[in-house]
């Protein structure tokens, strides 16, 4: 009996943040605007080049994600 009252209480709890997060940060309920830096793809592709462009020292080559900043190898590709 009380297994449904947590898994309801579970269920209610995500509902609950979904409803929360989805106001914050869709709705902007604190105000504020989406950054160009993130809309404008031009700023993207110059960013990449850019960190494409970093000159490598030692190791294999790597690609850098700015968004989540980790490090991905990176194999050749046959030609």
């Amino acid at each position: 009996m009380s297994g449904k009252y947590i898994i309801s209480a579970i269920l209610g709890s995500f509902g609950v943040a979904w409803v929360c997060d989805y106001y914050v940060s869709e709705k902007k309920l604190f105000g504020g605007s989406t950054p160009g830096t993130i809309t404008n793809n031009e700023w993207a592709e110059e960013t990449d080049k850019k960190l494409q462009a970093w000159p490598r020292t030692a190791g294999p080559p790597v690609v850098m994600n700015p968004i989540s900043r980790r490090n991905f190898i990176v194999k050749s590709r046959p030609e």
